[in-house]
């Protein structure tokens, strides 16, 4: 696929997607937005890619936005609704990433600010360098938070701390992330991608349909009570008892081999 400020390579059923703007800290300009966009559409739509990785080129994840490139268009005679940019931008990136019934890792290989951060606590897993770091940044610049921090940070860390992150807007390490939970695994800088690579291949041979479902679960469990999030589990525990990847589990289970999924 031709991006030009995105990679993207696909093996093994798993897609690596990178930000590539190293001289940017891999910030959002208009571009890099809608090629996300797309690339993210690809990944939902290739039944052959099953897990997606991803990251940022050069030292860092994503610094947010590209802020000269926003104040060129609100300087600009048309100017800039920030609702719709947001309404057209992160937020598409954040509702599609969350939607897509298929794991995504964040490889959080150094800063991730902003939108950036919104991002990466998008995705379902949040695997760092110990070179990563984490700033809501928003206050910084007399903003408030966007791109679904203010959602998916407090479920993530709990709601002092992140309020805490977003008031402060002090800067959280990777020993700090991994201690509250905000990262799930942590690995020397040289080690991150591999080890990274390494899992999503195992999720990309994992259940698919089950990865989707679980997905939707906790999607659903974030604003319901418990006695809605038993009936939706029952309903989708009746739709995982349908699919072919049950039935390999269940005959591997018996016939004491491993599963050899096919994601239907």
């Amino acid at each position: 696929m031709g991006y030009n400020k995105l990679l993207f390579t696909a093996d093994s059923g798993v897609a690596l997607v990178t930000l590539n703007r190293p001289d940017k800290s891999n910030a959002f300009d208009d571009e890099m937005t809608r090629e996300l966009l797309d690339a993210l559409k690809q990944v939902e739509r290739d039944d052959a890619i099953r897990c997606i990785v991803l990251t940022g080129a050069g030292k860092n994840f994503c610094a947010g936005q590209d802020l000269s490139a926003f104040m060129e268009r609100q300087q600009s005679p048309a100017g800039l609704s920030i609702r719709e940019h947001l309404l057209n931008g992160y937020n598409k990136i954040v509702t599609r990433i969350r939607a897509i019934e298929k794991p995504f890792i964040a490889a959080v290989n150094g800063a991730a600010a902003g939108a950036g951060l919104g991002i990466a606590c998008a995705c379902d897993l949040r695997y760092a360098s110990e070179k990563a770091k984490f700033r809501m940044a928003f206050i910084g610049i007399g903003l408030a938070p966007d791109s679904g921090t203010s959602f998916l940070l407090p479920r993530i860390v709990g709601f002092g701390r992140a309020l805490d992150m977003a008031l402060t807007n002090e800067l959280v390490d990777a020993r700090e992330a991994f201690a509250w939970g905000l990262t799930n695994r942590t690995y020397a800088p040289e080690e991150l991608m591999e080890a990274t690579l390494t899992m999503a291949r195992e999720l990309a041979h994992a259940p698919t349909r089950g990865i989707g479902l679980t997905k939707r679960a906790f999607n659903r469990a974030l604003t319901t009570d418990l006695t809605q999030t038993l009936d939706y589990e029952a309903y989708l525990q009746n739709i995982a008892a349908g699919t072919a990847d049950h039935t390999e589990g269940l005959n591997a289970f018996l016939e004491k081999r491993s599963p050899n999924y096919q994601g239907k």
